[in-house]
């Protein structure tokens, strides 16, 4: 099952999440700071994964659902820990945007495929700036606190209102790359 380098880079990018979540609420000072390196090593993971399953030739059908279920659930736990964050303000809307854009574009995958057309919910090329993006702040906003230095919450929040607006325009070329099939099995239905 976990047999090839990809799946065992997904594997622990899931059981780094526990980890993650135990160190961020760690009562210490460098706590975020370590918290966010986790946070990093496992985009790091994201990356290195695809990378190595298309060098070696060690695509999956079981790397090709657990991946993005991992990314879903790291980057999901990291904005529910961030928006509890008592001196970070105005997080919840870009959270509930990101976290909902996740199921929408999951269900229609799967619904897509459902119906044989899953090619037409491909990741596009803006998607994967979104996911930059969105690390890159998520990362910037864990790392911060009072006493870090103040561009790590300047980038997080730039970065994460660039990312909401990314992802709400990614979600959109989705739902209108499919749009065909949503008529078709209309008609078929009428």
């Amino acid at each position: 099952m976990f047999r090839t380098i990809p799946n065992i880079l997904t594997l622990i990018r899931i059981l780094l999440i526990p980890v993650f979540v135990i160190v961020f609420y760690l009562p210490f000072t460098g706590a975020h700071f370590a918290a966010a390196m986790i946070f990093g090593t496992a985009c790091v993971t994201d990356w290195w994964d695809g990378y190595l399953a298309r060098r070696l030739k060690q695509t999956s059908k079981l790397g090709a659902f657990l991946d993005p279920v991992a990314d879903k659930l790291i980057v999901t736990t990291a904005l529910i820990l961030v928006v509890g964050v008592k001196y970070l303000h105005g997080l919840v809307l870009p959270a509930i945007i990101i976290i909902g854009r996740e199921i929408v574009v999951s269900a229609l995958r799967e619904w897509m495929a459902e119906v044989g057309q899953r090619a037409h919910v491909a990741v596009v090329t803006i998607a994967k700036w979104k996911t930059l993006i969105q690390m890159l702040a998520i990362f910037c906003l864990i790392a911060y606190t009072p006493s870090a230095y103040k561009i790590l919450a300047i980038v997080g929040y730039i970065a994460i209102y660039i990312a909401m607006i990314l992802t709400l325009w990614t979600m959109l070329l989705y739902l209108r790359a499919s749009r065909k099939a949503f008529v078709d099995v209309d008609d078929v239905n009428t």
